[in-house]
C-alpha cells in the first residue's frame, strides 16, 4: 500500500540541524520505496528562489527568530492549506515539533480525521537558556506542554529508550515507540581521507579531532575546548576541527584564544552534507560533549565514517556509543574526557580496533532499516485508527 505522508516541521533546509537531517533521510528513503512525502515548512527569506523550485514542499511565511537569525519562525496560517490537504488526500500526518507548524499539523489531522504521529526530537526543557527570565518555571511549563501535546497524538516516536522513559515520567500516556534516525551509511564513507588537510592547509603529521554541531550553548563546546587544551599540551601534533555555525561562535573563538590554542583550532562554519562526510573521513577521533541530545545523530554519522567517539554520557548519547567497544563515554569531567582521548591518541592499535567496531556497529542504524520500521509504524497507526487490516512489513 503506497502512502501519502504529510510532514509538518518548524525547521527545514536550508537550515541545518539534526531534525532537518532526520526529515531528509526518512523522506528520501520513503520516496525511494514508492511513497509520496509532502513537507510543510517555514520559508527562509534569503533562499526564497531555491525554495520555490522544490517539489512537494509547501512553505509558510516566516519571521527571523529573535535569538537566532538563521532560524525562521513560521506564521502558521494559510487560506489555501485546507484545500491543498484535501486535494492531496494524506493518509497520515507526522509532526516534528509541538510548536507552530507542529500544532497546525495536529489541528488538521483532527479536522481531516487522519492519524497523527509526533517524533520527539528535542529535550525542549534543556533549551530554556535562550529565554531571559523565569527559566525554572519555563522548564516545568515546557514539560507539561510537551506531555499534553504527546497525549493528543496517536503515536509518539523517540530516538532512544532513555527519552521514552523521560516522557513517561512527564506524564505521557500515548503509545511510545523507539526509532533512531537512520544513517545513509554509504554517504559517510569516502576515499577522500585528506580533504581537511588540503582545504585548511593542515600539516600531514597532525592528528585531527573533530566535533560537529550547532555552535549553541546547549552543545557544550567550551568543554571541548577546555579538554583539547589539555590534550594538545600532551600531544602537540593534534588539531581540533569544529564543524558548524551558531550564536556562540565568537565566544568560542575568544575562548580558544584565551586558552592559547587558537592556532590549533579550525572553525569551518557550516559545511554541505558532502563536505561534512569528507571532514569526518579526514579525522581520527570524534569528540562530543552535549548533554541535551535525544539521539546524537552526528555520533552515528561519525561511526559510519569509522571514527571512534569520546562523548559525555548523557541521555541519548549513552545508547549511541558502546563504551569500550567503539568509543568511550565519560562523566562531565574535563580531566576524564581528555584522558580517554589521550588513550586513543597514544594507542594506535586500540584506535584502529574501535574504528573497525564503529564501522560495523553503524550498520544497525542504516537509513533503509530504520525507514522500514517507520513505515510499519505508519501502517499500524492507520490500521488502528481506521479499523482495517494491512500487511506487515517487519
Amino acid at each position: 500500500m503506497s502512502l501519502k505522508i504529510g510532514i509538518f516541521t518548524d525547521s527545514y533546509r536550508p537550515y541545518t540541524s539534526g531534525v532537518v537531517r532526520s526529515i531528509e533521510t526518512f523522506s528520501d528513503e520513503l520516496r525511494a520505496m514508492g511513497h509520496e512525502v509532502f513537507i510543510f515548512a517555514p520559508e527562509y527569506p534569503n533562499h526564497h528562489q531555491k525554495q520555490l523550485e522544490e517539489d512537494g514542499v509547501f512553505r509558510f511565511s516566516s519571521i527571523p527568530a529573535p535569538t537566532n537569525h538563521d532560524f525562521a519562525l513560521a506564521l502558521p496560517f494559510s487560506i489555501r492549506l485546507h484545500s491543498t490537504l484535501k486535494k492531496i488526500g494524506l493518509d497520515v500526518i507526522h509532526v516534528q515539533s509541538p510548536f507552530l507548524l507542529g500544532r497546525l499539523g495536529a489541528h488538521y489531522a483532527k479536522k481531516l480525521n487522519i492519524p497523527l504521529i509526533f517524533t520527539f526530537h528535542t529535550l525542549y526543557d534543556q533549551y530554556v537558556h535562550y529565554l531571559p527570565i523565569g527559566q525554572n518555571f519555563t522548564k516545568k511549563f515546557t514539560k507539561k506542554f510537551c506531555a499534553d501535546f504527546c497525549n493528543h497524538c496517536d503515536l509518539v516516536i523517540v530516538p532512544t529508550g532513555i527519552i521514552s522513559e523521560n516522557l513517561q515520567e512527564w506524564g505521557v500516556s500515548t503509545e511510545i515507540r523507539v526509532l533512531p534516525t537512520g544513517i545513509n551509511i554509504n554517504s559517510f564513507r569516502t576515499e577522500e581521507k585528506d580533504w581537511l588537510y588540503q582545504k585548511y592547509k593542515i600539516a600531514a603529521t597532525e592528528k585531527l579531532l573533530i566535533s560537529v554541531g550547532r555552535l549553541g550553548k546547549e552543545k557544550n563546546f567550551p568543554f571541548i575546548l577546555q579538554s583539547f587544551s589539555s590534550i594538545n599540551a600532551a600531544f602537540p601534533n593534534t588539531r581540533l576541527v569544529l564543524v558548524g555555525n551558531g550564536p556562540e561562535k565568537n565566544v568560542l573563538v575568544n575562548m580558544a584564544g584565551e586558552l592559547g590554542i587558537i592556532n590549533k583550532v579550525n572553525f569551518t562554519g557550516t559545511l554541505s552534507k558532502e563536505d561534512t562526510a569528507k571532514a569526518y573521513n579526514s579525522a581520527h577521533i570524534f569528540v562530543f560533549a552535549s548533554v541535551t541530545e535525544t539521539q546524537g545523530l552526528v555520533v552515528g554519522e561519525a561511526k559510519a565514517a569509522g571514527l571512534p567517539t569520546v562523548a559525555v554520557k548523557a541521555f541519548g548519547i549513552s545508547e549511541m556509543v558502546q563504551n569500550g567497544i567503539d568509543g568511550f563515554l565519560t562523566h562531565l569531567d574535563v580531566s576524564e574526557f581528555a584522558c580517554q582521548v589521550k588513550l586513543l591518541l597514544g594507542d594506535e592499535s586500540l584506535r584502529y580496533t574501535m574504528s573497525q567496531n564503529a564501522l560495523i556497529n553503524s550498520e544497525s542504524i542504516s537509513s533503509k532499516n530504520c525507514t522500514q520500521k517507520l513505515l510499519q509504524y505508519y501502517y499500524d497507526v492507520i490500521q488502528k485508527c481506521n479499523n482495517i487490516n494491512l500487511p506487515r512489513l517487519i
